[in-house]
């Protein structure tokens, strides 16, 4: 499963580039105000920083409209991933940004029927939001196997990109399913390397190395 970071935060994308833990960067409107930046000026930047797809989002609603921001903002970078809402407009502009040659992110995507429309549209990527579901007791992975199955049933080419991930659990049980992309802020990634015995075996191995009176440098 590839790793995508959901957010604007530069510093932060480059230390998990850094490690390798980057495969891609999601962003929205949201993400943008909390940076504080410009959204072109930080978008290119985040391009030069990672090598995989870069989601910008258009904040247009009606179709001519999101088309010509989503030609703006696939100039910034071959690495853009436009991404637009799953509405009918949102659709029709994947259809033309796709056609294009351009790589398009349907984002808001809450239904299994939404996820059909979005591949037959020629989505590069579909982004189920897991978390979101959950806030209204709704189980988010449902939604994830879902699509998964239908994709599966008819070799739609379109990735499934698992959003509004929260928790390490998420994220596993993403993988399990088969998600091919999982989108995630930087704490929940980093949160993935945390384990209770770890720390405790740590501690241990500490304790019997300082009664060892040794160093190594």
């Amino acid at each position: 499963m590839k790793f995508f970071v959901d957010t604007a935060d530069v510093a932060a994308i480059a230390e998990l580039n850094d490690l390798g833990m980057v495969d891609g960067v999601t962003t929205n409107p949201s993400l943008i105000l909390k940076s504080g930046r410009d959204i072109l000026e930080v978008t290119k930047e985040i391009c030069s920083i990672v090598s995989g797809p870069v989601s910008a989002e258009v904040v247009a609603l009606k179709a001519d409209e999101m088309i010509a921001e989503g030609r703006k903002l696939a100039s910034i970078a071959p690495n853009i991933a436009v991404k637009v809402p799953l509405t009918w407009d949102g659709l029709k502009t994947c259809k033309v940004l796709s056609g294009e040659g351009f790589m398009v992110n349907v984002t808001l995507c809450f239904s299994a029927n939404q996820a059909l429309l979005a591949a037959k549209a020629g989505a590069t990527f579909i982004s189920p939001f897991v978390g979101r579901l959950d806030d209204i007791n709704l189980d988010g992975l449902d939604l994830i196997a879902d699509i998964r199955t239908i994709y599966d049933n008819y070799d739609f080419k379109t990735q499934i990109l698992a959003a509004s991930v929260r928790t390490v659990n998420h994220a596993k049980e993403c993988a399990l399913i088969g998600a091919d992309v999982m989108t995630a802020p930087p704490a929940v990634i980093k949160s993935m390397a945390n384990h209770i015995l770890t720390d405790k075996g740590l501690e241990q191995f500490m304790a019997d190395w300082a009664k060892t009176g040794q160093k190594i440098l």
